[in-house]
């Protein structure tokens, strides 16, 4: 198979022939039909994490190798049954999306669907080669949702940038439609976080972004208030309570810096909840009585599972869902989008398409 792999950090990714792999067991090949460009493929890019306070976590020390074909949020087609897969629900030339977040398939957590808790986690475009390439192997036929219909250019977004917004909303509901629900970033997983809260029916969404091109599409995507993120985090946490009229119950930082998280926990209200998706970096500081005394609750959300994605794409297939801004580029442009994500120049997502020419 021809893939588009990162072979060695902060350097272009290269076009390289790697062996197209033969499913065994309960796997499944699939050709990749799309792929998304997603923010967490940087940090791969990159080979690390900033843990705050001077700490780095290299990917290396978590078992990344390299060369790999990156990419993580899949659409492809079934092409190929490992002996065990036959009769699981799934059939070649289905075209579906895959659960990228898959661990050791052994354990409680895995045999729960809970695969994204696993210890031992062997996810698809980190640990395993993903979709920036001409095909790519998912673990078992449970990993697979079908796209039915759905634009397989945003499905492919669901598996992550859908799929982690989803889980970190259910993590602060149930709640009343009018009571606010502060986003932090308006990147593509605001905008997905706005699409999902607005099927659910909710009708008060503050997203809050320093750029002001991403307020405008936050609120032309259906929030009801943007608020200007630059400057202390004091100030933004002043101009959200102003806008919302009274602290919040549920603050949702889909950026995950030392800023947004400050701003973040300073605008919740005695119960309430802070959810940190994010992958920026950095650390904060809490009082240890202030966080008893507001009785706060403070939690991550690390992508999601199975059953949430089945959830999502049903979401999605009921119309209610609307769909987040996406363009396409052919997977030849892979690292030119992944340069101009970096450099913030995208609005919305990007979605890469294997036409079976390189």
């Amino acid at each position: 198979m021809r893939a588009y792999a990162l072979v060695e950090n902060n350097q272009p990714l290269q076009e390289i022939e790697l062996p197209t792999p033969e499913p065994k067991g309960k796997e499944v090949l699939l050709e990749v039909t799309h792929c998304g460009v997603c923010h967490s493929d940087l940090h791969l890019w990159e080979g690390k994490y900033d843990l705050g306070g001077g700490k780095v976590l290299s990917l290396k020390d978590r078992g990344v190798s390299l060369p790999l074909a990156m990419g993580h949020e899949i659409v492809g087609r079934l092409v190929k049954l490992g002996p065990e897969a036959e009769g699981k629900g799934v059939v070649v030339g289905g075209q579906y999306v895959v659960f990228p977040w898959v661990g050791c398939g052994t354990c409680p957590a895995c045999l729960a669907e809970e695969d994204n808790y696993c210890p031992k986690q062997r996810s698809i475009g980190v640990h395993r080669h993903g979709g920036y390439a001409t095909h790519v192997i998912a673990p078992e036929p449970r990993h697979l949702v079908p796209v039915d219909g759905v634009d397989p250019a945003l499905a492919a977004t669901y598996a992550c940038s859908g799929l982690t917004v989803y889980s970190a909303i259910m993590k602060v509901m149930p709640l009343p439609p009018e009571e606010p629900v502060v986003l932090f970033g308006a990147g593509g997983l605001g905008l997905a976080a706005i699409a999902v809260l607005r099927a659910l029916g909710h009708r008060r969404i503050v997203s809050v972004d320093l750029a002001e091109a991403k307020r405008a599409a936050a609120l032309a995507e259906g929030a009801t208030e943007a608020v200007d993120g630059s400057g202390e985090p004091e100030e933004v946490a002043a101009r959200i309570l102003a806008v919302t009229g009274s602290p919040v119950q549920a603050a949702i930082d889909l950026v995950g810096s030392n800023a947004t998280a400050r701003a973040g926990t300073a605008a919740l209200r005695k119960g309430g909840t802070y959810v940190i998706v994010g992958l920026y970096g950095g650390d904060i500081t809490l009082s240890l009585p202030l966080v008893v005394l507001r009785a706060m609750t403070v939690r991550g959300s690390h992508v999601g599972n199975p059953k949430e994605l089945r959830a999502l794409m049903d979401l999605a297939r009921s119309g209610r869902l609307k769909p987040i801004p996406v363009t396409t580029e052919p997977l030849a442009q892979a690292q030119e989008v992944l340069m101009r994500l970096r450099a913030g120049q995208i609005v919305g997502r990007v979605v890469l398409e294997n036409s079976g020419r390189f």
